[in-house]
């Protein structure tokens, strides 16, 4: 598999993200002065934003195509659909309620066959999530320090309103698909599907 080894803070860097959407503290400020840049293209925006996409989810180029092509296939806008197809897959949905500190962390956590959905063990990252379905981490990883030190630093992290978290039996549900403006990440997806368009 492919492995992006960027430096994670020097990627956030590069695309204009702040680490804390990744999960990552935001503690050392640059003190560098950024480039002035020249006047952007309108491909580099829209590529731009298709990269930050990828890059917040963890997901490359060949899946990311797949998921714009079924999101052009549904009902609605196909910017927000693709939107709701990324968050709702099973790594983001682990960080989302703060089972892990990060994607990363979240994506290994699924990996590794720690998570169970509606009580069976899942270990396929890009898994979709459907309302109504319950996420917990399995019997045998609840007393991993890796999600109790991740149940303690993201005490202060809001639960999305589509999900709803029980901290006690380390479990979520799915309340309903996400819409547009409960994700709240600065993505213009508008300019992603004017990229795919071309």
């Amino acid at each position: 598999m492919a492995i992006n080894r960027t430096p994670v803070l020097k990627r956030c860097r590069q695309l204009g993200i702040d680490p804390v959407v990744l999960g990552y503290s935001s503690k050392k400020e640059s003190i560098r002065q950024p480039k002035r840049r020249r006047k952007e293209s309108e491909y580099a925006m829209q590529l731009r934003e298709k990269q930050k996409a990828k890059f917040i989810y963890g997901v490359l180029e060949k899946q990311f195509r797949g998921y714009f092509k079924r999101a052009k296939s549904m009902q609605g806008q196909t910017g927000e659909n693709l939107m709701t197809i990324l968050e709702t897959r099973l790594d983001n949905v682990v960080f989302r309620l703060g089972f892990a500190r990060t994607r990363k962390e979240a994506r290994q956590m699924v990996t590794h066959g720690h998570i169970c959905v509606n009580g069976r063990r899942v270990d396929i990252p890009s898994f979709r999530v459907r309302a109504g379905e319950l996420v917990s981490v399995a019997p045998k990883a609840k007393d991993l320090l890796v999600v109790k030190s991740a149940l303690v630093s993201n005490e202060r992290v809001q639960v999305p309103a589509w999900l709803e978290i029980d901290i006690e039996k380390l479990q979520g549900s799915v309340l309903s698909l996400p819409t547009r403006d409960q994700i709240d990440l600065d993505i213009n997806e508008q300019l992603i599907v004017e990229l795919y368009s071309k």
